[in-house]
Formats: C-alpha cells, sequence, structure tokens
C-alpha cells in the first residue's frame, strides 16, 4: 500500500514538471534543459537582457578589442543586436505583444560586463569570444523553443525570422575561439 502511494506521488509530481518549470522562468536553466517553451513575459525579458549585454560588451570589443576579427565581429554585433532590439520594443510599445522591457542588466549580465571592462589585449578578447558563444547559445535555444511554440504569434513569427541570424552568430563566435 505505502509504495502505491509512494509511485502515485511520484508520478503526480512528474507530470507536474513541466507546469512548475515554465514558472521558474527562464533564467535557472531548467526551461531550456527540459525543452519547454518559455512564457511570452520571460522570453521578452530574456531577449532584451540578451540584446543589452550584446551591444554594451560589442561596444567595449569595437574599443579595446586586439585582434582585427574580434573587433569586426563586435562591430557586427552591435548593428545586429541593435536592431532586434529595435523590433521587439517596436512589437511591445505597438501592444502586439504584452510584456515589460527590462531597463538595465540583470546582475548576471552586468558581472559579465564589469568583468570585461577590468580585461586588455587577448585576454579581454578570449573572455569577450567566450561570453559571445555563450550568450548565443542561450539564444539560439530560446529562440528555438519560442518559435517553436510561443503563444503569441507575432512574437512567434519573429522568434522564427530572427533564429538563422542568430545561429549564424554563434557559429561566427565559434569560429572566432578557433
Amino acid at each position: 500500500m505505502k509504495l502505491a502511494l509512494a509511485s502515485a506521488a511520484l508520478a503526480a509530481s512528474l507530470l507536474a514538471l513541466p507546469a512548475f518549470a515554465q514558472s521558474m522562468g527562464e533564467r535557472n536553466g531548467i526551461n531550456s534543459a527540459l525543452g519547454v517553451t518559455p512564457k511570452t513575459e520571460d522570453f521578452v525579458k530574456e531577449v532584451a537582457i540578451s540584446d543589452m549585454f550584446e551591444i554594451e560588451s560589442s561596444k567595449l570589443a569595437a574599443q579595446n578589442g586586439q585582434a582585427a576579427p574580434v573587433k569586426s565581429f563586435a562591430s557586427q554585433m552591435v548593428t545586429d543586436h541593435g536592431k532586434t532590439s529595435s523590433e521587439l520594443k517596436a512589437m511591445v510599445s505597438g501592444g502586439k505583444v504584452k510584456a515589460e522591457l527590462p531597463t538595465a542588466l540583470d546582475s548576471s549580465h552586468q558581472s559579465k560586463l564589469d568583468k570585461l571592462k577590468g580585461l586588455k589585449g587577448a585576454d579581454f578578447d578570449k573572455q569577450y569570444v567566450s561570453d559571445q558563444q555563450s550568450a548565443h547559445k542561450d539564444a539560439v535555444g530560446l529562440f528555438e523553443r519560442y518559435a517553436k511554440g510561443g503563444d503569441n504569434p507575432e512574437l512567434k513569427g519573429w522568434a522564427g525570422k530572427t533564429l538563422p541570424a542568430l545561429q549564424h552568430h554563434k557559429d561566427m563566435a565559434d569560429k572566432l575561439a578557433k
């Protein structure tokens, strides 16, 4: 009898796991690991913070980067992520997407940016490229999940349309690391 109750409790908790993961937001990584589609609010927040980080870290790299390919990549990131940031803001301000846009980086991204500010030369380039690889890997996963199962049709279409550029950015960052 105890075994049957324990089995039933385990089954119920496993069935509830995806719903629980959705309510936990994106930052803990559980949603990504489980392949759970982010809520619209979480998607917008993560995209906005990611774009802010890409733009700010890439502005630093354009100034402080040592290698020409790093500076060139950084310049493209400022342009491309400025565009996606503007598109996202337009969807939110136009009422097509109901979400709040963050106005500052979260502590994790701010910490990465602060670390970059303290580096010079090859150390800066290495850390910047590593940050870009990680950021674009996360962004590709986030956009793939929302494009596949997002609940806002406008945002879902935009995620699918933007995904190839993010995959290209990831490939570029991976090549810079070699």
